[in-house]
């Protein structure tokens, strides 16, 4: 509470609209809630205005101004090892640790990015996919826990994520993790958990859904002050959006942990406001990114000036994250034979010819549509594609509904119709033979593969020819379950994952489409060769699904081979080379610390689409 006499008016206002604070009824005095207590002391001294603090505000701004030099003390030294003045007896004593404590070896590249995260508190990283940042986590949160500065880790993810860190903790640390998976399941029962501190665990996994619903639990948990907790935020690019509800739910519990930490190697998919969410987490009682610093870089976003942008980002933030690249990871190479050419079955072929004629024909009436301009001749020609790329897949997919799509592609014609719904009786699709081919001999090598397909028709149609061949392999897609306490182990993608990757377990082919696969799941470690049925124009999910069998931990002794089936004469060749086009850009983008790329999972990828669909009819 303060008095305005000796105020001038637009420090009243300021004091009003900035800082919350009110008239007290009809008097001269101000009265308010001191909840931006160090903004609040900055304005008075920088006006000159005569100020005086309560016992209780001078004590509440003495732990804010500790806090602060705690902050700054953790970027400076996180900054001087950036820039290579390190304290090279500070860090061989991290060495040590590694050396005594953890029980995987941590490669050069781990080794750093673990120095940097013990050193900054509370850290981000964003190396990419494969590069082993689990693994600089859980060897982190050990250094801490022995220290007794910790003592869980709880682990907000997709539920993807749930395998590897169970798998991880016991391979990085050499103990198996007492764990409690909070997703699914009962409402009553699940929320009861974060209460039953008697049979406390010491590894939580739960997803962004479930925390949206459970955040008012997890909060009370991680209060309590038996509780210190190391919480970490897996492909973190799911909370990128601003206002965003799973973002809302992981900011409101970001400051009842001990430590943060963030993980994913797609910072900044759409805008550098992506980063916000990421450094306000890590940081709740320190605003990281002004106000003042986003509307500048903002403005440099509108004007495409990204070099001002990223000069201004480099200094606030820079320190506070760790990046491994591609190429510093010491792997071997990717090899992409050349994409093999199967000539159609005269069916398939005949199908094929009719629907691209139709296109043609659609495509030529488009104009005619009084809203030609907006979105709906867009989307039947994004319905177009569909059809012509189920053929491309599997002829008889024809028959099942595209969504938002209602053209009769077959125009009606009778014959067609029977020839698609008889089609089994008619043929096999010669790129199914050529891939029944290609497993028997890597079966006669004793080798795993993985067979990336699109369609979950496709892979059923994929799956019962392999197993008519007397081989055994499973599938993973959509509708396969994730592990959680109310799954089935045997029904669920990690079980899976787990019996391919053992190579003792006989089953050495798997079958997935990449939308369900190609994130959190690593087959590196005995897979060494993957065969790409057919492609979808998802650049995201393509990439992601090239890492699967290239990784640190398996791909430094052995290459990692791709094998590409398409058919003559048709429109794959142009999916592949828009595709691999697309994704050497990409690739480079992601590896420079502030590109902006587009990394959505789930994005339409309309323009590659569109493009092709404008080649076929022009």
């Amino acid at each position: 509470m303060g008095s305005t006499e000796n105020l001038r008016g637009y420090q009243v206002l300021q004091l009003k609209i900035a800082y919350g604070f009110r008239l007290l009824g009809q008097s001269t005095s101000l009265v308010g809630e001191a909840g931006q207590l160090e903004g609040l002391i900055t304005f008075l001294e920088t006006e000159g205005v005569p100020h005086s603090l309560s016992d209780e505000c001078q004590s509440q701004y003495s732990i804010i101004l500790e806090q602060r030099e705690r902050f700054q003390a953790f970027v400076r030294t996180a900054r001087d090892y950036k820039n290579a003045q390190l304290d090279n007896e500070d860090f061989q004593s991290h060495l040590d640790f590694l050396r005594t404590s953890i029980q995987r070896n941590l490669r050069d590249h781990q080794q750093k990015a673990f120095y940097h995260l013990s050193k900054v508190g509370n850290g981000a990283n964003f190396s990419v996919p494969g590069s082993g940042k689990t693994t600089v986590v859980l060897s982190a949160y050990e250094k801490r826990r022995i220290e007794g500065a910790v003592n869980l880790i709880f682990v907000v993810g997709p539920p993807s994520c749930f395998g590897p860190w169970q798998r991880e903790f016991t391979d990085v640390l050499g103990r198996r993790p007492t764990t409690t998976i909070l997703a699914g399941g009962d409402a009553t029962n699940r929320k009861q958990r974060y209460y039953d501190f008697e049979d406390r665990k010491e590894l939580y996994l739960t997803t962004f859904q479930t925390l949206l619903r459970d955040s008012q639990e997890v909060k009370s948990m991680l209060q309590r002050p038996e509780i210190r907790a190391f919480l970490v935020i897996d492909e973190a690019h799911y909370i990128k959006q601003m206002g965003g509800s799973w973002a809302s739910a992981v900011l409101s519990i970001a400051p009842h942990a001990t430590y943060r930490c963030i993980l994913t190697g797609t910072p900044i998919p759409k805008s550098y406001s992506d980063l916000y969410n990421l450094f306000d987490f890590l940081w709740p009682n320190h605003t990281v990114v002004t106000e003042e610093e986003k509307a500048r870089i903002r403005a440099f976003e509108d004007n495409n000036d990204v070099d001002s942008a990223s000069n201004l980002l480099e200094p606030v933030v820079g320190p506070l994250f760790y990046r491994v690249r591609k190429q510093e990871l010491g792997l071997k190479e990717q090899i992409f034979h050349p994409p093999i050419e199967i000539e159609m079955n005269p069916y398939e072929r005949r199908l094929y010819t009719a629907v691209l004629g139709n296109i043609r024909h659609y495509d030529s009436m488009d104009s005619f549509l009084q809203d030609s301009a907006n979105s709906t001749v867009t989307q039947l020609r994004r319905g177009r594609m569909m059809r012509l790329r189920q053929i491309l897949s599997y002829a008889k997919l024809l028959t099942t509904a595209v969504d938002n799509y209602q053209e009769q592609i077959l125009r009606n014609d009778p014959e067609l119709e029977d020839m698609i719904c008889q089609y089994d009786a008619f043929e096999v699709p010669a790129k199914l033979q050529y891939l029944m081919n290609m497993v028997r001999s890597f079966q006669d090598r004793k080798e795993k593969v993985v067979i990336w397909a699109n369609f979950i028709g496709t892979i059923e149609l994929i799956r019962a020819g392999i197993l008519a061949q007397g081989y055994k392999c499973k599938v993973i897609y959509g509708d396969t379950p994730v592990a959680s306490s109310s799954f089935s182990e045997e029904n669920t993608r990690e079980a899976i994952r787990d019996e391919f990757v053992n190579p003792d377990s006989g089953l050495d082919i798997l079958i997935a489409n990449p939308a369900a696969c190609a994130e959190s799941i690593s087959l590196h470690k005995t897979c060494f060769s993957a065969i790409y049925y057919e492609l979808s124009y998802n650049c995201a999910q393509y990439l992601q699904s090239l890492d699967r069998i290239h990784r640190v931990g398996g791909s430094e002794e052995r290459e990692a081979h791709y094998y590409f089936l398409q058919y003559a004469d048709t429109i794959e060749s142009q999916i592949l080379l828009n595709l691999r086009t697309k994704a050497a850009k990409m690739s480079k983008l992601i590896d420079t610390d502030y590109a902006i790329y587009s990394l959505d999972m789930s994005d339409n990828e309309e323009d590659i689409d569109l493009d092709i669909y404008r080649l076929i009819t022009k």
